[in-house]
């Protein structure tokens, strides 16, 4: 707690002031860059662990739908193995930009889920919406044209997708939600990779 003596200076009010504006907008960074990831600066899984929680029971309040979108950079051991581990971060981070900017509603959320993994948190979409996205999130990284030498399904770096979805009226955790996204993306990976399944969660 902060103290000013009477009779009171306006030259120390502005200067005390001003001092704790500093300090509330650095410990505000402070707060923010907790939820960063260090590497590609989108979401780190902790942030989206707790957005996850909060729109499954804001889903679940208002009967509106929320879908979610698990993705994969294929065959990226072999990127890294390849081109280095320089070049597999500055793979990281450009398709982490790429998608961050493919998603065009400020309540959509980016995180990197760990390793080559992302994970998209859509509030207020359904399946149908969830595919179409996530269709287009395959396509901008193909748009991309990094160049994999040592892919199996193109010369360029391609991602897999696992979609899900749930509806207002369905009652599903968030366990769920992910086990669903988690059992598509393996689908994705079965299926040849480069793709995108999905399915929708009802229970």
């Amino acid at each position: 707690m902060d103290f000013i003596t009477k009779p009171v200076n306006a030259s120390v009010v502005r200067a005390r002031v001003k001092t704790h504006l500093t300090i509330k907008k650095q410990s505000d960074i402070m707060s923010h860059l907790v939820f960063l990831d260090g590497l590609t600066s989108v979401y780190n899984r902790r942030y989206f662990d707790q957005q996850l929680q909060v729109e499954m029971a804001r889903a679940r309040r208002t009967k509106i739908p929320l879908a979610l979108i698990i993705l994969d950079i294929d065959y990226f051991k072999r990127y890294n193995d390849f081109y280095g581990h320089q070049g597999g971060d500055e793979c990281l981070r450009t398709i982490a930009k790429q998608l961050r900017a493919s998603l065009k509603r400020p309540a959509d959320l980016l995180a990197r889920y760990g390793g080559e993994e992302f994970v998209c948190l859509l509030p207020e979409t359904d399946f149908d919406a969830a595919m179409l996205i996530a269709n287009q999130l395959e396509q901008s990284v193909r748009d991309l044209k990094i160049a994999h030498e040592n892919s199996e399904v193109s010369n360029i770096v391609t991602i897999s997708l696992g979609v899900a979805a749930v509806s207002g009226n369905a009652s599903v955790n968030a366990t769920a939600l992910l086990t669903a996204a988690d059992a598509q993306l393996y689908l994705a990976k079965s299926s040849g990779r480069a793709c995108v399944c999905g399915c929708e969660v009802s229970i």
